[in-house]
């Protein structure tokens, strides 16, 4: 990759961060057109960490629970496209890998540096499917968030995610109607 090539990625992820700075200052709507504007520049083809990393916070920036939705799982196939640690581990580079699963070939890992994302994307995807009232959804993505956290270290972020996924399973398991009799009902990783 060339210096130039380079820089531009790094501005990429610079004008990003700028929006977030916006965002978590509460300024949504700007944040959501500088955003916008940079996805309209990179597009559904560009650089997947990238696409990723501005869906993941396009989501945050949205008023409507179902657009919410919509970027969040734009931002999990992003960090699928992502090019994991196997040799020919690039979509649509692994001749002889095997049939699909979930539309990735049987051998597909996720890149190294992409795993510690999967459990906040997940994560993310159950709040929205709780705030679509969808909580069978939700179920599923929080089971995939905690079967990722493995990833995860012990610091102050993977704590964090943790505890999240923590509260949105005691959320969910509080519901009225979660399950048959008293006691929270299983999630899909737990023995019933």
């Amino acid at each position: 990759m060339t210096e130039q090539q380079e820089a531009s990625e790094d501005a990429v992820m610079t004008r990003i961060g700028q929006a977030v700075i916006l965002l978590h200052a509460g300024d949504r709507e700007e944040a959501r057109n500088r955003l916008g504007a940079i996805w309209s520049e990179i597009g559904e083809e560009g650089d997947s960490l990238h696409r990723c990393t501005l869906a993941h916070y396009m989501a945050d920036a949205q008023d409507d629970p179902a657009d919410e939705l919509a970027w969040d799982l734009r931002a999990l196939t992003a960090a699928a496209d992502v090019p994991g640690d196997l040799p020919g581990d690039a979509p649509g580079d692994r001749p002889g890998a095997g049939p699909p699963r979930d539309g990735r070939p049987a051998r597909w890992e996720p890149h190294p540096a992409m795993r510690v994302f999967y459990p906040s994307l997940h994560l993310n995807l159950a709040a929205d499917y709780v705030k679509l009232q969808r909580p069978e959804a939700a179920r599923v993505h929080l089971a995939r968030a905690r079967a990722a956290t493995g990833a995860l270290s012990y610091d102050g972020y993977g704590n964090g995610v943790r505890a999240a996924i923590a509260r949105l399973e005691r959320r969910l398991a509080a519901e009225p109607g979660a399950g048959p009799g008293p006691g929270p009902r299983p999630f899909p990783e737990q023995s019933p």
